[in-house]
């Protein structure tokens, strides 16, 4: 028996200490060892084999000593198999984004620079204060419409922080930023397809490489404070930052913990939506060091206590599509979604995602149209819930464009006007469109790279989102803390939320119906900026292809009723007015498939 090694085996990986390197790797092979490389040039230097008296259990530990750790990258070896570190902390990238590569080829890092967060303080923005946006750090800013200096990447994220301002952004979400491989070495058909499994990995929802930063996302080499000069910069801009982790089934629950906290501990982020099936979600929402940062996953014990847990599912998105474009039997499934907010917890809602159509897509398609994946339109959902508005595709039509218009500005006002905590897909503000494909998780191109001049040609578009980003913003009784109770649990004659149909306090909920009123009572909300209490509002949501009629409640004396917009144009609107007058008949004329807003002032 060698004699038993005075360093620790713990944390594994490669890791400065003193005057040289501890290295720490997992193995059950007796002919294993470390691969040393020159950094610039990738050529092997020196192979140091483990030895019996390194050895704990199966974890093999070694120091060397005299590296010039800024010069060398290094593997792993078994027997004659390299093998990349999987608690590496960076590689090096030799290859441009999206090139045929092999982990043979994957040389991890062991200097790291020393970063000086300074006063850096993570936002711990409440739930129903957020707007969340979704976004792939290459797609945001990699097209040339971008306008940014570094493109596709985290340097470029930041460049765009003056817009998700803008936008009102409190939260991104962050598809995969740890390291994976995009495309492995392998043959492709007669036809040119690769095979199914070895298609370009543009998602990552892989088994990864989870302490590393995707080297690919940097513009630098320096990888690792590229990344936590990004978490910094949005925190100095009191945003936060939350990233997706794809666990799949072999991961164990204390690998996810171990995760998890390193990059809380060392890079500062906000949160994470956990990704996979039956993931542990209760240990790792009771875990201590993660009490403060935000957890998304699609369930969690009810009786768990945690404020920072919130509910990802993706029943709002379906429902509330089929309510947007009139199926029958989904106005009270509509309101529910617009209302419900869990108890102790929250809830992230939203029309569309990475998965399925962009909002824009929604409105111009029936069906996905997936042909360029490779897989004979056979992948992705069938199920979407769309509809094309009468054309198939891009149109030329007015009347089909018109109706489109204001079928994304009623998904919007559903969607900023829900209590719970409101998600966009990025480029969905401006009607980014991903050409039908609904599944383009393969696709490194113009249609996963978000075209920033759609903003200029959807300007009307971004223009209305940004004016409800800013009534959600600046009236707290859209996103309570708490589920409105339907109840008048004031005393003071109104409820908090009610409902209303062709008369005041009766609205019709019956299956056919697809138009109600909604009022929304301020006394239940103060004022951020005051002790006074908000507004009165109205939404008047007809969801039908004919015009409704539908009643506005009297309001306190002293008050009336002021029309702020319409989702129609105006001559829609007008058409339909019918002669109607609200101050004197306190009853509204709703366009066919259109919203009106409405808000107390008082009386002169």
């Amino acid at each position: 028996m060698g004699e038993r090694l005075s360093v620790t085996p713990y944390p594994l990986g490669a890791h400065k200490e003193e005057d040289g390197v501890r290295f720490a790797f997992v193995s059950n092979k007796t002919n294993c060892g470390i691969l040393l490389y020159d950094r610039k040039s990738g050529i092997q230097k020196q192979k140091i084999p483990f030895l019996p008296e390194d050895k704990y259990g199966n974890i093999y530990c070694k120091y060397v000593k005299n590296m010039d750790t800024d010069a060398i990258t290094y593997q792993f070896y078994e027997d004659d198999e390299q093998i990349p570190d999987p608690y590496a902390r960076s590689f090096v990238e030799h290859k441009k984004y999206g090139s045929i590569r092999n982990t043979s080829e994957m040389y991890a890092c062991i200097s790291q620079k020393d970063f000086d967060w300074k006063e850096d303080v993570t936002p711990k923005i409440p739930y129903h204060d957020c707007i969340c946006y979704c976004l792939h750090v290459r797609g945001f800013t990699i097209h040339s419409s971008s306008k940014v200096k570094n493109k596709g990447t985290f340097l470029g994220l930041t460049e765009k922080i003056p817009y998700l301002k803008e936008c009102g952004i409190t939260t991104i979400e962050l598809q995969p930023v740890y390291e994976f491989l995009e495309l492995k070495e392998c043959q492709k058909d007669e036809y040119g397809y690769l095979p199914l499994e070895e298609k370009l990995n543009y998602w990552g929802y892989t088994k990864g490489y989870y302490y590393a930063p995707k080297a690919s996302y940097s513009k630098s080499e320096d990888s690792i404070t590229e990344f936590k000069e990004m978490v910094k910069s949005f925190h100095d801009n009191k945003m936060e930052v939350v990233l997706q982790f794809y666990f799949p089934k072999e991961i164990k629950a204390y690998e996810m913990l171990e995760i998890l906290r390193f990059w809380v501990l060392n890079y500062h982020v906000d949160g994470f939506h956990l990704m996979g099936e039956n993931l542990p979600s209760t240990i790792l929402a009771q875990d201590p060091l993660l009490a403060d940062t935000k957890l998304w996953y699609y369930r969690f014990d009810d009786k768990i206590d945690n404020c920072n847990l919130a509910i990802y599912q993706d029943d709002y998105l379906y429902d509330m599509r089929r309510f947007l474009k009139g199926d029958e039997g989904m106005l009270s499934k509509a309101l529910y979604h617009m209302r419900t907010i869990p108890s102790g917890m929250g809830r992230i809602h939203f029309f569309s995602n990475y998965y399925g159509m962009t909002l824009m897509d929604m409105v111009t398609y029936d069906r996905k149209h997936n042909e360029n994946n490779g897989e004979n339109n056979l992948d992705g959902s069938d199920y979407n819930c769309s509809w094309n508005c009468g054309e198939e595709g891009a149109s030329r039509k007015k009347k089909v464009q018109k109706l489109r218009m204001k079928q994304l500005k009623n998904a919007f006002c559903m969607l900023l006007f829900s209590q719970s905590t409101p998600l966009i897909f990025m480029g969905d503000e401006f009607g980014n469109s991903q050409k039908g494909n609904n599944n383009p998780y393969c696709q490194d191109n113009e249609i996963t790279w978000l075209n920033w001049k759609d903003l200029e040609k959807n300007k009307e578009l971004f223009s209305f989102y940004k004016k409800l980003v800013w009534l959600r913003k600046n009236h707290p009784i859209f996103h309570l803390e708490k589920e409105p109770r339907l109840m008048d649990y004031l005393c003071c004659g109104y409820p908090d939320l009610s409902y209303h149909g062709e008369n005041a306090w009766q609205p019709h909920l019956e299956g056919y119906q697809r138009q109600v009123g909604i009022l929304y009572c301020g006394h239940y909300a103060a004022l951020d900026t005051s002790k006074e209490t908000d507004s009165f509002f109205y939404l008047g949501i007809n969801m039908h292809w004919e015009p409704c009629t539908l009643a506005l409640p009297r309001l306190p004396k002293g008050y009336k009723w002021k029309y702020e917009f319409t989702t129609c144009d105006e001559k829609e609107a007008s058409v339909c007015d019918s002669g109607l007058s609200v101050e004197e008949n306190l009853m509204e004329a709703v366009a066919p498939r259109s919203i009106s807003f409405y808000v107390s002032i008082p009386e002169r």
